[in-house]
This record gives structure tokens, C-alpha cells and sequence, in this order.
């Protein structure tokens, strides 16, 4: 029997475990190399036939935000070039025990919960303790006897701080910040709890955002060293320990507070509904509806990708999960490997948009503007179908234009559909209580109920004990990787608003720009994109929110548009060269090469990038106002995107020309710039209708573009 998982380390490794061996036998290693400018990936090109395939119902999961991948056994051995590396059993003890003890105190909480500086912090060292299980010291690097010893001392300061935090929860409520005394035991586990922080952060997500935080930190303690508007007075030692680890405003504050309430839970549901079967009826009901017409392999990724995105709110995750399914039958139907990586990437990325579970940065946009999570979610869906609509219709009108993609009637093969439907039961019971009112807390608590109950309606997806134990592994594994990056980024939020760098940063902004808003709307695109490189969304999107949203509101964009603006941008950064974390992860499975694979999913974001500018200045996009002015312009959004897509592509019942292409081009810019109802929009809509017609019904008239 082929079992699969995936983990990361240095070489792709495939497996097959023989009834009765305790072993993984290795039977196919790919090595991936980087050139000298490390960006691109050296594989063997026959590596996604060798994938499962649709109908798969082995265990797929995403263990690191890097590219760096193996393909191993799910027994949880892991394989680097064909010698297995067992985890100690008493690992693997300590992080079922501590991650069964995390959910019993995320479930405890709901209905009995704590003063906030005593859950936070348990949460935050949870989460911190399981990081460093789940990705310990290299011991081939640092020394079979030095890296476990490392990891064990980190571990005590973990418990120690637990500790420390459970004493002084009481003394840390009632103290009134700037008044009290600040004890040197304070100071001493401040510091620690610090220190496990940016370490955690290393092993989580690499030096992308430790080295912005330690820039924060330098910031903060140097203030008064920097030139001009940079300067400020600067924290002394005890003053920074006191906002960063003694009050609600640093690493226990806002994005901590969003970890323990929201993401935890939704990160939860999305482990065990994929370990129940729902990814996988995800992808064959992608395959079910578009696998048998023109393009019919891209368009199934892209429905597949829509619907993991809209449960899992992780880019990265999402490729790992459909891309080995979707990418494989894409280069069979006919596309090149960097055009398949493309695709996947680019409508994986769109799963951070897709309510009801979006990215981790649509809860942090909850907390922040102190509004239900169910409005935001509310708020993102006419966005988010608008941007699936657009790259669907990319992906559609290109493959009319080249002929590529259909599958044949053997390579669309899947399991029956009707007898699986009942596991769409939890979504469906999660968005049913989020819109009756209740918190999103709550609704993910009822929806991951309602998972347990549906995997026995039939003999087949039954779960035993060992089941539900490595599903509850996964998904703390996964939060914990969550936690601690958005615990730390409270660091940079703390610093920002302490200095005042963030409204000093947003008044030289308004100043680059001239005063205007669309030149600060361009520097914006800018600033999220060069830091979404390499940075986990979230993390880009808060940066962004302190530096970029309060310039948007002097300019008059409403709030919620301003954090949309922000949140968009930086979700594009996943497939947006030279660094695009989603767009690595696919052209480590399409075995394409990476630079290659981020332009081609580049070339995809381009039939979206102009959304934002609509909700920006039209707010009924964000389902706020009358009904039917919201269905109106949710249409002509829909439409400005379509023809969009058209002008990209080129195509529409017959290839293009350039003028006819302009025109498509020219007409959907005013439609999605323009707010809905006005004299602009009105005649834009009657042109584009015109233009329609004038491309169904006629025949090329100049030379094809």
C-alpha cells in the first residue's frame, strides 16, 4: 500500500511501505539543487507522473511556509536521501500529549474564559513548546549530542515561562502600566519569553521576518540614534520588557488575541475536514464540473483551489494539498510544468480571499477594526469571487485560444461524488452559525462537531483512535507554526505606535505622493508587494496596516476598504517575483522552473490587480449598503474583470486584435475605477455590451494579435 505525507528537508523522496515492514523503502529520489542565483529547481521531469492521482485517499500534509519539501511514509519517517531518520518515540509522545493538552485548553477557554493576560500567554507557550518539537536542531549540522541538549534548555525556558506567567497573572492584571514597579524577574523572563519568540519565528519561517523584528527591536531600544523623522526618544531595557511582555499592547496583544480566538480553531477544522475526506471531494468536484471541456484540468484546479482556499487560508498549504492532484493532470491535458505551477499557485493564493475561512490577516482585520469576524468575512466575498471569476476566465478564454487542456476520459477518472456530499455537512454547518449570529469561535467549535459526527455516517471515511490522534497533530502542528510568527509581529506593532513611527511613516507617504491619492495608492502597491516577499502574508499585511492604512484614511478611504487594499496586495506578493513562496512551493511539484513558474503566475494576477481599486472607492462591493446597489455593482464588477481577462487573453469566440483588445482593456479599467450608478459606469457598461456583440457576431477584420 502507497502511503504519502509530505515534511520538509532537502531531496523529494517517494515511498512505499510492504505489509508487515516496519521500514520505508526508498524507490525514486529527486534531488533539488539551486543554481548559483538559488532560485531555481534542478528535477526530473517524469516526477508528477509518478504522484497519486485523483481518487487518492492517502494523508496529505504541508509541514513548512519554505519550499523545501520530501515526499515520505505516513508513519511519520522521513527519508533524506533514501536513509530513514525515525522521530524518538518519546518526540512523538510529547507532541501528542502537548497538542491534545493545547486543545483542551482552546476548548476549556470557550466556556470558561480567563483574564486575558493569563490565556494569552499559556497560549503563546503552547504553541512555542510545540514548535520546537515538531521542528527540532539539525543534528547532522550542530552535533547528535549539542542540538538536543539545545532544544531540551529551550524547552525548560518554555515551561520555566509557563511557569513564571501562571504565578504572576494576577499581579500582572491589576498593575497600571508606567506606574508600578517593574521587577527584575520581570525583566529576566521578559527577555526570555523574547528570545523563544525570534527563535521560534527562525525555525517557523526563516530570517525573512527575524530580521525585520530584530530591526524593530534595534529601533526601539536606538531610537534616538536615528536622523530626522526617524528620531524618537527611545525604550530603555525595563520600559520596552514592560510594553512588549507585561501589558496587552506587545507580543501578548492583538495578533496573540487573534491566534487564541480565531486562528486556532479555524486552523483545527481545516485539519480534521481534510482528514475526514473533504479536500479530496474538493478536488474531484473540480474535476466532476470543468474536467471534461477545453482547459478542463486548469479550470479544475482552479474550482478545487477555491473551495480547499475557503476552509484552509493558506496559500502554500493549498498548492501542497490540490497542486500534487491538479498540477500532474494539467501537464498530462497539455501544460507546460511552469504554466501548470502557475495556475495552481495563482489560485491558491486567492484562497486567502475566500470566506468563510480566509488568510489569518482577515482575522487580524477583525481585531483591529473591532468588528464581528462574520462582517469581514461578508465584506470579502464579492472580492473573492470576483478574483476566481477572473483567473477562471483566463484560464477558460486561453485554452479556446490554444486548444490545450482537455482530459481524456481515463485521466478524468474519480471517485463518485453523490455518495461523499454529506462531507460538505461542516462548511455548511460552520457558515449556517456564523450567519445565525454567533461568534466565529463558536461556529468553528460547531463545524469541528459536526466533522467528528459526519466521518461515521458511512463504513468508509470511519476514523479510529490513531486517526483523530494525528489529525489533532496536524492541526496544532499547523497552529503552532501560526502562533508564534503573529504572536512575534506584535513586537513591530507595539514599536510602531509606541514611536509614532506609524503616523510619521504615513504623513512622509502622503508627501512622496504629491498629495494625491493615486499616487499613494501606487507606492502602497509597491511597499505590500516588496514586503510580502518572503514575508508569511499576515506578517506583510500588519506591517502594512500600521505603516499604509492610516495614509489611505487621510486620503478618505473608509476603513474597511483601506484594510482590504492593504490585505490584497500582500496576498498577491505569494506568486509575485522574485520571491513568491506559493509560486515556489508549485514549481517544486510541477518540477518547472522557478523563476519561470512566478512570471507565468504573475502574468495570471494581473487579470485581478485592478479589484482593489474598485472596492476602494465603491464600499457596496463590500456588501455595505441597499441590496440591490450591492448586486449591482457585485455585476459590474464581474464584468469590468471579465472583460479584463478578455484583453489580456485575447480572445473571445475569435482571437483579437489589438484594437478590439484596447477597447476591452480601456472600457473594463473605467468599470471597475468607476463607482457604480455613475455617468462614467453607465456608459462603460453599454460600450462593453457593444463590444461583446461586436466580437460574437463578426468575423476578424485585422490581423490576429
Amino acid at each position: 500500500m502507497r502511503l504519502f505525507s509530505f515534511a520538509p528537508c532537502g531531496a523529494w523522496t517517494c515511498g512505499v511501505r510492504t505489509q508487515g515492514s516496519a521500514s520505508l523503502h526508498p524507490w525514486a529520489t529527486i534531488r533539488r539543487r539551486f543554481a548559483a542565483e538559488k532560485f531555481r529547481f534542478f528535477a526530473r521531469a517524469d516526477f508528477c507522473d509518478r504522484l497519486p492521482g485523483p481518487g487518492f485517499h492517502g494523508r496529505v500534509s504541508w509541514q513548512s511556509a519554505e519550499p523545501q519539501w520530501a515526499l515520505v511514509g505516513a508513519s511519520g519517517v522521513q527519508a533524506e536521501q533514501g536513509r530513514p531518520l525515525p522521530t524518538p518515540r518519546i518526540t512523538g509522545i510529547w507532541r501528542a500529549l502537548l497538542g491534545a493538552a493545547w486543545l483542551v485548553f482552546q476548548i476549556y477557554i470557550i466556556f470558561y474564559p480567563q483574564a486575558p493576560l493569563l490565556q494569552r500567554p499559556l497560549h503563546l507557550t503552547l504553541a512555542l513548546g510545540l514548535l520546537l518539537l515538531w521542528k527540532p536542531l539539525d543534528r547532522g549540522r550542530i552535533g547528535s549530542v549539542l542540538a538536543p541538549a539545545i532544544d531540551l534548555l529551550l524547552l525548560a525556558g518554555v515551561a520555566s515561562t509557563t511557569g513564571y506567567y501562571l504565578l504572576s497573572a494576577s499581579r500582572l492584571t491589576e498593575r497600571i502600566e508606567g506606574i508600578d514597579e517593574i521587577l527584575s524577574v520581570d525583566v529576566a523572563f521578559g527577555i526570555l519569553l523574547i528570545l523563544l519568540l525570534l527563535e521560534g519565528v527562525r525555525r517557523a519561517v526563516g530570517w525573512s521576518l527575524l530580521s525585520v523584528l530584530i530591526i524593530f527591536l534595534g529601533y526601539g531600544m536606538a531610537g534616538s540614534s536615528f536622523p530626522g523623522w526617524l528620531r524618537f526618544g527611545g525604550f530603555e531595557l525595563a520600559e520596552g520588557i514592560e510594553i512588549l511582555t507585561m501589558t496587552v499592547n506587545g507580543v501578548l496583544g492583538i495578533t496573540t488575541s487573534t491566534s487564541l480566538q480565531f486562528v486556532f480553531y479555524f486552523v483545527m477544522f481545516g485539519a480534521i475536514y481534510s482528514a475526514i475526506g473533504g479536500g479530496q471531494l474538493f478536488i474531484d468536484i473540480g474535476l466532476k464540473l470543468a474536467g471534461r471541456h477545453k482547459g478542463g484540468s486548469a479550470k479544475a484546479a482552479v474550482i478545487a483551489s477555491s473551495m480547499m482556499g475557503s476552509i484552509s487560508g493558506s496559500a502554500v498549504a493549498n498548492v501542497a494539498t490540490t497542486g500534487v492532484f491538479t498540477i500532474p493532470l494539467m501537464k498530462r491535458s497539455g501544460y507546460s510544468a511552469s504554466l501548470a505551477g502557475a495556475i495552481e499557485a495563482i489560485s491558491s493564493t486567492g484562497g486567502q480571499l475566500m470566506p468563510p475561512i480566509m488568510g489569518v490577516a482577515a482575522f487580524v482585520v477583525a481585531e483591529m477594526l473591532q468588528v464581528d469576524y462574520v462582517e469581514v468575512a461578508l465584506a470579502g466575498l464579492i472580492p473573492a469571487l470576483a478574483f476566481y471569476l477572473a483567473v477562471f476566465l483566463f484560464v477558460d478564454l486561453s485554452a479556446r485560444k490554444s486548444g490545450i487542456g482537455v482530459l481524456s476520459p481515463d485521466q478524468a477518472n474519480f471517485s463518485p461524488i453523490w455518495p461523499r456530499l454529506y462531507l460538505l455537512l461542516p462548511p455548511i454547518a460552520l457558515v449556517s452559525v456564523l450567519l445565525s449570529g454567533y461568534s466565529a469561535t463558536y461556529s468553528a467549535l460547531v463545524a469541528m462537531v459536526c466533522c467528528v459526527l459526519v466521518c461515521y455516517f458511512k463504513r468508509e471515511t470511519w476514523m479510529d483512535v490513531r486517526d483523530w490522534l494525528r489529525a489533532i497533530e496536524e492541526g496544532t502542528r499547523q497552529a503552532a507554526q501560526v502562533a508564534v510568527p503573529i504572536a512575534a509581529i506584535g513586537i513591530i506593532i507595539a514599536v510602531a505606535i509606541q514611536s509614532n513611527l506609524a503616523l510619521k511613516f504615513s504623513s512622509q507617504l502622503i508627501e512622496g505622493s504629491g498629495g494625491t491619492l493615486y499616487g499613494a495608492m501606487l507606492l502602497i502597491i509597491a511597499g505590500c508587494i516588496i514586503m510580502g516577499m518572503g514575508l508569511p502574508t499576515v506578517a506583510a499585511y500588519i506591517i502594512g496596516a500600521i505603516l499604509f492604512v492610516p495614509a489611505l484614511l487621510k486620503l478618505g478611504i473608509p476603513d474597511m476598504s483601506a484594510h482590504f487594499f492593504v490585505m490584497y496586495y500582500c496576498v498577491l506578493s505569494m506568486v509575485t517575483p522574485p520571491v513568491a513562496l506559493a509560486s515556489y512551493t508549485a514549481a517544486g511539484i510541477a518540477g518547472g522552473g522557478v523563476m519561470q513558474t512566478s512570471y507565468q503566475a504573475f502574468r495570471l494576477s494581473l487579470v485581478s490587480f485592478f479589484i482593489p481599486f474598485a472596492f476602494a472607492f465603491d464600499t457596496r462591493l463590500l456588501a455595505e449598503g441597499p441590496l440591490p446597489w450591492v448586486l449591482a455593482a457585485c455585476l459590474s464588477l464581474m464584468a469590468g474583470t471579465g472583460a479584463w481577462a478578455v484583453a489580456l487573453v485575447g480572445y473571445l469566440n475569435k482571437p483579437l486584435n489589438w484594437l478590439e483588445r484596447g477597447l476591452f482593456g480601456g472600457l473594463s479599467l473605467v468599470l471597475i475605477f468607476s463607482r457604480s450608478a455613475t455617468a462614467s459606469w453607465t456608459w462603460a457598461l453599454a460600450g462593453l455590451a457593444v463590444m461583446v456583440l461586436w466580437a460574437w457576431l463578426s468575423p476578424p477584420v485585422f490581423e490576429k494579435a
